[in-house]
């Protein structure tokens, strides 16, 4: 209402985007993401915040027979349903 027809779709839009991403950067700024070295585990990521020299391997857990192993197929039964288990 307070500008014109194109003047203020343009606004609205660039509020609707340009808002959400300076409050997507300002928050990962202070969780310590897009920061750093991409290498150096400085950042939160998709896994966390874990270092990758500092990471834990993942066992999986046969969703037909219940045995723990590390691996694609289970080495019990065969089956290829796993579940991660951290």
């Amino acid at each position: 209402m307070v500008l014109p027809f194109p003047y203020g779709l343009g606004a609205a839009l660039a509020i609707f985007i340009v808002f959400p991403l300076f409050l997507r950067k300002r928050y990962m700024k202070k969780m310590g993401g897009y920061g750093g070295n991409s290498g150096t585990g400085g950042g939160g990521g998709f896994f966390g915040m874990g270092n990758p020299g500092n990471s834990t391997s993942v066992s999986y857990v046969c969703l037909v027979c219940n045995n723990k192993h590390k691996g694609g197929t289970c080495p019990r039964c065969g089956s290829k349903m796993n579940r991660a288990d951290f």
